[in-house]
C-alpha cells in the first residue's frame, strides 16, 4: 500500500512532527474523541509516522556518509537522536 504525502506535513522538521505525532497519541489513548475525528486523527498519525521514518532514514544515511568519508569506518556507526 503506497502511502499518500502531505505537503504540509513534508514541510515539518522532525521535532515539530514528533511533537504533533506525539498529541494525536495522547488523544487517541484518551479515547475521548469522537469516532470520525479519531480516525481521522489517526490517519494524519500515520502520515506523520512515515515521515518520522524517512526523516530518521535521511538522517542515518548521512551519518553513514560521513563515517565512511572520514575512511576509518569499515561500516555505518548506529546515530543517537536522543
Amino acid at each position: 500500500m503506497t502511502m499518500l504525502v502531505d505537503p504540509a506535513i513534508e514541510a515539518l522538521s522532525f521535532e515539530a512532527a514528533l511533537r504533533e505525532l506525539e498529541t494525536i497519541v495522547q488523544t487517541l489513548e484518551s479515547g475521548q474523541a469522537p469516532l470520525e475525528e479519531s480516525i481521522s486523527v489517526y490517519e494524519r498519525g500515520a502520515l506523520l509516522k512515515a515521515h518520522c521514518e524517512r526523516k530518521l532514514e535521511a538522517a542515518r544515511l548521512r551519518v553513514e556518509k560521513v563515517v565512511l568519508a572520514q575512511g576509518a569506518a569499515v561500516g555505518a556507526e548506529p546515530a543517537d537522536f536522543s
